[in-house]
């Protein structure tokens, strides 16, 4: 449900085509929320099913058709919905750590060590995605909530680094 809330989030603040909402998951929510295209257009279509998205066509000459996505009134309702319903206990899914409890079984320590640089590289390139996202100061609440998720990315992902450090000092 949590991908369906999202894009009926997204699709609240403007209608959007498949590939818009592609963009605005990876411009807004990628730090804690990942989808492919394909998840988007099937979700989509399940939400257009579900009469919680309206899709205008709006013909381009020489293109193919741009096909526009609009939150419904029933979309709106399950939006709300969902923002009001009790949080569910969240089973945490890391294959990182699965492989660092795991590979002390090996007893290679340039493995270890090859598995915590890459970790190391992509928490990195992470952050750096995160703080190259603009950032409205000020404005209203729901702006304010949205640039709030972005520091908890950004702030995840240097505690990452710290522990990478700990990790490392300690072996």
């Amino acid at each position: 449900m949590a991908l369906d809330a999202l894009i009926l989030g997204l699709l609240d603040l403007r209608p959007m085509t498949g590939y818009d909402l592609k963009k605005a998951f990876d411009g807004t929510v990628a730090h804690f929320w990942s989808a492919d295209q394909s998840q988007i257009y099937r979700t989509l279509a399940r939400l257009e099913q579900d009469g919680l998205v309206d899709v205008r066509v709006i013909p381009q000459p020489g293109k193919p058709d741009r096909r526009e996505h609009r939150l419904t009134d029933d979309g709106r309702a399950r939006l709300r919905e969902w923002l009001r319903s009790p949080l569910p206990d969240e089973k945490a899914r890391e294959p990182f750590v699965g492989r660092l409890f795991l590979v002390g079984r090996e007893d290679d320590p340039e493995l270890v060590r090859a598995l915590l640089a890459e970790r190391r590289e992509a928490a990195h390139r992470q952050l750096g995605a995160l703080e190259a996202i603009p950032t409205a100061d000020g404005g209203d609440l729901s702006a304010r909530l949205r640039t709030a998720t972005l520091r908890k990315g950004i702030a995840d992902h240097r505690a990452e680094l710290a522990w990478l450090d700990e990790l490392e000092a300690a072996l």
